[in-house]
Formats: structure tokens, C-alpha cells, sequence
């Protein structure tokens, strides 16, 4: 009598970064976005906004007021927020979706202005921006997340150039975290399952 798999096994967990926790938004940003080199313009652009308004937050944070920010900031349209005045600035200040930060908006419309000059000197952000890793994205390998680096030479000198350029809120700190995001540094550990598939092909 052949075996009838009524509860078939469970599978076990793939082996990942434990630092999304249980936390659903966490898992999914982790497992689909974190660490996968990113080169559409808009998509950076969001993270440079979302980066700059993680300043002395948690990332759980503002993860779970993205779609706010999204709705709020017109979709991290850079055209559209270059453009805002001092009346969007106070609408803005008014909105529970996103974080309340005056300078932190105001940075926003700043950053949208220096993005759009540097994407005409570059004919792309994503030109400009990958030039500080060479094109490349640097795989770190780290087995543990007590050896996860908060900045980096790359990040200094990244750091250095938005800030002449005249962008807000970019600290070395900041920039470090935008280059996970955007996959210009692969901070996975080395036992995580998403360490070996965000390798830019």
C-alpha cells in the first residue's frame, strides 16, 4: 500500500540575515530588494530620498511608511519634487503618512534639484553614481553582522562628491546605507541564501 502524503513535510528555512526578524515588510525587502545592483534612475532616487530620511532612524521605520512617502512624494518623481514650493513644503509637513522632518523635506526638494543636474551632466544618475565602485558591485562576505561596516572609503568619497554637488543629508553614514540598497555593496552574509543570487551577473 503506497504512502498517502496527506501532511507532507515542511520545508526548512532558507539560511538568511537574521536582521529583518519576523517582521514581514523586513523579509520581503530583504529577500527582493537588499543588495540587488539597481540602475533605473527613478529607483535610486527613491532611495536617496528614503536614506536621507532614515537619519537617526530605523530602517523598520521608514520601511513601513514607503507607500506614505510614495503617495506624498509623487512616486520619488525628482521632475515633480524639484518643483515644489513653499506651500507643498507646509502641505507636506502636514501629511501622518511620512516622516515630519522640515529640513528633511526641504532636503528632499534640494536633492530632486542637484539629481536632475547631475543626470544631465551624466546623461544618467546611474553613471554617475556607479563610478564610485567601479561599476561593480563590491561583495563583502560577512559572516556575521557584528563584522557589517557603517561606511566605507567608497562611501567617503561618495559622501564627499554629493555634498559639493550641493545634496543634503548625505553623509558618509548615509551613502554607505544607500550602496546596500542599491546593490553597489552586497552586505548579505556569506550563509544567507540571497548572498550568492544578488551578484551582479
Amino acid at each position: 500500500m503506497s504512502a498517502n502524503p496527506s501532511n507532507p513535510p515542511v520545508p526548512e528555512p532558507l539560511p538568511s540575515c537574521n536582521w529583518p526578524s519576523n517582521d514581514p515588510l523586513m523579509i520581503e525587502y530583504h529577500d527582493n530588494e537588499w543588495g540587488v545592483p539597481l540602475h533605473n534612475d527613478q529607483k535610486l532616487f527613491e532611495f536617496m530620498v528614503l536614506d536621507a530620511f532614515q537619519a537617526g532612524l530605523s530602517w523598520k521605520t521608514i520601511l513601513h511608511r514607503r507607500e506614505g512617502f510614495r503617495k506624498a512624494f509623487d512616486n520619488f518623481d525628482p521632475v515633480k519634487i524639484a518643483s515644489y514650493d513653499e506651500a507643498k513644503i507646509q502641505e507636506l509637513m502636514q501629511d501622518t503618512g511620512i516622516i515630519r522632518n522640515q529640513s528633511k523635506i526641504r532636503s528632499a526638494v534640494c536633492n530632486a534639484q542637484a539629481f536632475l543636474k547631475t543626470r544631465q551632466e551624466y546623461g544618467t544618475f546611474d553613471a554617475y553614481i556607479w563610478q564610485f565602485t567601479g561599476g561593480k558591485t563590491i561583495m563583502n562576505r560577512l559572516e556575521s553582522l557584528s563584522d557589517m561596516i557603517v561606511s566605507s572609503p567608497e562611501s567617503d568619497a561618495m559622501s564627499k562628491d554629493l555634498k559639493k554637488r550641493g545634496f543634503k543629508f548625505v553623509g558618509t553614514t548615509i551613502c554607505y546605507a544607500f550602496m546596500q540598497a542599491a546593490g553597489m555593496v552586497n552586505d548579505h552574509l556569506a550563509g544567507c541564501f540571497r548572498n550568492l543570487q544578488t551578484q551582479e551577473k
